[in-house]
């Protein structure tokens, strides 16, 4: 059923945004005017942002504010939910993803995604590596030689080989829970991404298993632009280079974390950040 979007929009009160350019004119992702509805329910509303190349990016805010729609909007991972539509302009490697020549197939091996919680499948910890590459093809017809070569340079990249190098055929899901989300992480190397988001990839471990994502994900920012849903601000002033404030489905500031921690420049943000709501 067709949706009539002057009959959904949510009423909301005037929002000062503050979107800083990047600084360099290195962007690997950038939107214009999205905005998305699930049914008549507004998720997004004319976001606009840029996040550039090689940092990593959170997306901060209360729950409801729409981060992880956006974030999902990234691999077009909300449109398995039915009943979503999405207006605007995405691009990501100089092509506005939501054109319909565009292959999902395509665009998820250049822009994976890490969950919430860890989604090892129940095989063994080799063919998780692999399963993306066997998915996409990416490595068909490659002699077995090759193939331990990608799953041990994979495994070795988020430090996880020498805890399992020995155990490579029992299935993962006898992993501890980061051990489950390094190896999902894994899965995702062989297809050379661009891009890797991720949705609150922390919150299902304790203090000890989060300061080791954290330390991994500091290390993929020199191959990848990363970005990151985040409830934790501890979190999101270690771990990011800069920080998207969210509120009811509209960017609110977009700054260096650090700037944007210290020195807020709208009171919304201000607000969230010393706790007085969200």
């Amino acid at each position: 059923m067709a949706v009539d979007l002057m009959e959904t929009k949510t009423q909301k009160p005037e929002v000062e945004t503050l979107v800083t350019e990047p600084q360099t004119q290195e962007v690997s992702i950038t939107t214009r005017d999205l905005s998305l509805w699930y049914g008549d329910f507004q998720a997004l509303e004319n976001v606009t942002l840029n996040i550039r190349k090689g940092i990593i990016t959170s997306l901060i805010g209360p729950s409801g504010c729409g981060k992880t729609t956006l974030l999902r909007c990234f691999n077009r991972i909300n449109e398995r939910y039915g009943n979503v539509t999405t207006t605007g302009e995405i691009r990501i490697l100089d092509k506005n993803i939501l054109d319909p020549d565009v292959s999902t197939r395509q665009l998820r091996k250049s822009v994976g995604m890490v969950f919430q919680r860890p989604n090892p499948l129940p095989i063994s910890i080799y063919d998780n590596v692999l399963f993306g590459s066997n998915i996409h093809a990416a490595h068909k017809g490659i002699s077995r030689s090759v193939r331990d070569q990608i799953v041990e340079e994979a495994l070795v990249e988020v430090d996880l080989w020498d805890s399992v190098k020995d155990r490579l055929k029992q299935r993962a899901t006898w992993l501890t829970l980061e051990q489950q989300q390094k190896l999902c992480i894994a899965r995702l190397l062989p297809l050379k991404p661009e891009i890797i988001l991720m949705d609150e990839p922390c919150s299902a471990l304790d203090a000890e298993g989060t300061e080791k994502i954290e330390n991994l994900i500091e290390r993929l920012r020199e191959e990848f632009t990363v970005v990151i849903v985040t409830h934790n601000m501890a979190q999101a002033r270690r771990a990011s280079d800069e920080c998207v404030f969210m509120l009811l489905g509209e960017i609110i500031e977009h700054r260096p974390t650090a700037d944007l921690f210290m020195t807020p420049e709208n009171e919304k943000t201000e607000m969230y950040i010393q706790g007085r709501y969200g």
